[in-house]
């Protein structure tokens, strides 16, 4: 289905004239609060592969052969020497040199709600503050304010806001990949000069609210209002749209939602977005933990597999970091359902491109898969390596509304035996 985006010459035209074009052009101007200062990037962009619901790390990328923990699937060779994964990950196998796999990871963050928080922010959830993902900041700290396209998109779920950033730097989510976002056109009955006059009468509005209330959130609200009108008008907007890449190269994805969006991910990429995650639900696997994990590795494994042949193909995968991962593992055991439960104390993560060294895995597990061996590698240490690829400070400090300090992680440090 090809995408017919509105009338923009006209749409621009008369909201040139409106009142809220001012309210415009201050939404997407720069703030001055976030100089682009940090490290030199190696990265221009992040692509997070979550998979939602904490996979088994010793049935994806630590498989235990021939150890009572190890289940019925197979541990295969990869393209990286002393490296195995599962045999249901055979594409991802066959590029396990552009990999690396961080087999130490370890959290104590074990609910669900809590730990997706603490890896997507890298600080445990408290009652007092809302952190930024790392998404967020980039938006904040990295985006272009001039940029056509959101900043930080996320397909196929939520993802984590833009905590005391503000909403405007939160994730323009989109629930399925593949077609235009959901009311980028004009609804039935609005043509242009009444859409001006909506927006018009809305400025007004949130000036008098915020006149009698002093609200700070009115300007987060504004430049949200401002980017999504900015985003119907937008000559790129068609990259949300895979209609017209060539069947073969859908075909590598795979036909399934993720996969869809993985594709989507890389036009994203090559458009300028800076921050796009892709959600593969169905990893909590309390029950037929097996059979569940094998199917979604079906999905996985194509996709993430086809997403770094396309990057390298383009000559951006150097400047496109990839990781992969949910928020914890599951334990070594398997219980009477024939399924694991969570297991936050081991678990794996994988990152490619973007300054990542490939053909290697970080730390280690003991022979059962119940505990790391090395050093371990812990979540704010993870979001370090992430920021500081992408050009972000990882000690970078900005107030919360209650005058606390942030920084971008909670005292992390970049893993540096992982950069290239």
């Amino acid at each position: 289905m090809a995408f017919q985006p509105m009338n923009r010459r006209r749409l621009l035209s008369i909201g040139a004239r409106a009142a809220f074009s001012s309210l415009a052009l201050r939404a997407l101007s720069p703030r001055s609060a976030f100089a682009k200062q940090g490290p030199a990037p190696k990265a221009h962009a992040c692509v997070l592969l979550w998979l939602n619901g904490g996979p088994s790390h010793i049935d994806t990328f630590d498989p235990k052969p021939g150890r009572p923990t190890a289940g019925p699937a197979k541990a295969i060779k990869t393209r990286a020497s002393g490296i195995m994964l599962s045999e249901h990950l055979p594409l991802l196998a066959a590029r396990a040199d552009k990999l690396a796999l961080v087999r130490s990871m370890s959290s104590k963050e074990g609910n669900h709600e809590r730990a997706q928080y603490y890896v997507h922010t890298g600080y445990a959830p408290t009652t007092t503050v809302v952190h930024p993902s790392l998404g967020a900041w980039t938006s904040a700290r990295l985006a272009a304010p001039s940029a056509e396209l959101p900043a930080f998109v996320s397909v196929g779920g939520p993802s984590f806001g833009g905590g005391f950033l503000g909403v405007q730097n939160g994730p323009f989510v989109v629930q399925k990949g593949g077609g235009p976002p959901a009311d980028v056109d004009l609804p039935r009955g609005v043509d242009a000069e009444r859409f001006a006059r909506r927006l018009a009468a809305l400025d007004s509005m949130e000036t008098r609210f915020a006149r009698a209330t002093g609200d700070g959130k009115v300007d987060g609200r504004r430049q949200v209002v401002a980017k999504a009108v900015h985003l119907m008008q937008a000559p790129k907007l068609d990259a949300f749209d895979i209609s017209s890449e060539p069947a073969s190269v859908r075909d590598r994805y795979d036909d399934t939602d993720f996969g869809r969006g993985c594709l989507v991910a890389r036009r994203l990429v090559e458009r300028g977005v800076g921050f796009v995650e892709v959600v593969l639900d169905g990893w909590d696997t309390h029950k037929d933990n097996f059979g569940r994990s094998a199917n979604l590795m079906g999905i996985l494994d194509p996709a993430f597999s086809a997403l770094l042949d396309d990057l390298s193909a383009r000559g951006i995968l150097a400047s496109t970091l990839v990781a992969c991962m949910g928020e914890f593992g599951r334990t070594p055991h398997i219980n009477a359902n024939e399924g694991r439960d969570h297991w936050p104390q081991t678990w794996s993560a994988v990152l490619a491109g973007g300054g990542i060294r490939g053909g290697i895995a970080y730390g280690a597990t003991d022979e059962d898969g119940a505990s790391v061996v090395t050093p371990p590698t812990h979540v704010p240490d993870l979001i370090a390596t992430m920021s500081t690829l992408l050009g972000l400070d990882p000690d970078h400090t900005e107030m919360s509304p209650a005058g606390r300090p942030i920084s971008v992680t909670d005292q992390g440090q970049a893993i540096r035996p992982l950069f290239a």
